[in-house]
């Protein structure tokens, strides 16, 4: 790694280096990055408080730096990174390279820097002489489905203080975004009855029921594009239904007693996720399951929810985005496609937005990389919000 920062940029890229070189995918543990944070914080004299997963190997970390007051600001990031295996990388993933005023690393735009940039101001916010807390909240397995932010957020309203808004620092180019959509990962398994394909007429094929449920999913979405209203910002503007994988059957002469497929439903916020899902479920218990039965008793369709993150909808006079706003001074109407915690601290009844540096055309791809200008954004931007606090 090479640099040419001085003074905070340097301690943000040094910080930002050592939690790009924790491996947190989201199949390993990430506690190794939360000690790390915990001890930082311990060291400017600020206890965090860690809620760990059911099975211990993960942990959500949030602290409260300044007075315990009500009235401050949650600055959320997740912990956890998308794999690196089958992509080419020009560098190593997990270590900080700079390349031509870019900082490349898996997790760089995703969303490590909020956090190091975070870290690396503690100094700052602990001699402004705060008048309301700035909250620093990291969360485990954002990327497999906000699994590990609702225990975090409960935990933060119960320990108090509560804040007044909520900044979740996913990579906008430190553009405000108002709304995004939410999403719902299901799993619908498909039992049918297994038989030599030359009697075919005697068996219920998984595979081909699985087809004409996949079918209704689409069709559901092209109702959906042709009913959207153009005006919605969204892109695409309107709920999608998805197939995004599928696995059945043993060989091309069985009739299939076994099919699974993975769906994700994205509702944009005006619609209710709940409802998309209840809509789903019905047409399998009310349509798919009895016909499945009358075919054969054994077979059937069962239907898991792996996931649901609710979307991020539009506040009217949000003190997160009035305060988003007069930090950046930017003033478009900006939303999103992509899902992140934001609406689960809305849901908690927490004014909300995103807003943080990198771009989000950065996330999940090879060369994984954020621009330094951006970490100097992300510092201009929290200096700012550490003046309007200490107002």
């Amino acid at each position: 790694m090479t640099g040419t920062f001085t003074g905070i940029e340097a301690s943000v890229e040094a910080l930002l280096a050592r939690l790009v070189a924790f491996p947190t995918v989201s199949t390993a543990s990430n506690l190794n990055l939360i000690h790390f944070v915990r001890d930082v914080l311990r060291n400017h004299g600020i206890e965090a408080r860690l809620v760990p997963s059911a099975d211990g190997d993960k942990a959500n970390l949030h602290a409260v730096i300044g007075p315990r007051v009500d009235g401050g600001v949650v600055l959320s990031g997740h912990t956890d990174v998308v794999p690196v295996e089958g992509q080419s990388w020009s560098s190593e993933p997990f270590t900080l390279t700079d390349r031509g005023g870019r900082l490349y690393g898996r997790g760089t735009a995703d969303m490590k820097a909020f956090a190091a940039i975070a870290l690396a101001l503690l100094p700052e916010m602990a001699a402004a002489d705060l008048k309301r807390p700035i909250h620093l909240a990291l969360s485990y397995d954002e990327e497999v489905g906000c699994f590990g932010a609702p225990d975090m957020i409960a935990d933060m309203l119960e320990a108090g203080p509560r804040p007044a808004a909520v900044i979740v620092g996913e990579p906008t180019e430190m553009k405000v975004v108002t709304a995004h959509k939410g999403t719902a990962v299901l799993r619908t398994t498909v039992t049918g009855h297994a038989v030599h394909s030359s009697h075919l007429d005697r068996g219920v094929s998984a595979v081909s029921a699985a087809a004409r449920i996949i079918t209704w999913l689409e069709d559901r979405t092209a109702e959906n594009r042709h009913t959207a209203d153009p005006g919605l910002p969204f892109d695409p503007p309107f709920t999608t239904l998805h197939c995004g994988m599928i696995q059945g059957g043993t060989a091309h002469n069985i009739v299939a007693r076994d099919c699974w497929f993975l769906t994700d439903i994205r509702n944009v916020p005006h619609e209710s996720l709940a409802e998309w899902e209840e809509c789903y479920a019905r047409h399998l218990r009310d349509i798919v399951d009895p016909a499945l039965k009358a075919a054969h008793p054994a077979a059937g369709v069962a239907l898991e929810r792996l996931a649901h993150v609710p979307g991020l909808r539009p506040e009217r006079d949000g003190s997160a985005e009035a305060l988003a706003r007069k930090l950046t001074g930017d003033n478009g109407r900006r939303v999103v496609a992509y899902g992140t915690e934001a609406g689960l601290f809305q849901q908690a009844g927490l004014s909300t937005v995103v807003c943080g540096p990198g771009s989000i055309e950065q996330a999940h791809q090879p060369d994984e990389f954020i621009e330094k200008t951006q970490l100097s954004a992300g510092v201009t931007f929290l200096r700012r919000l550490i003046s309007a606090l200490a107002a």
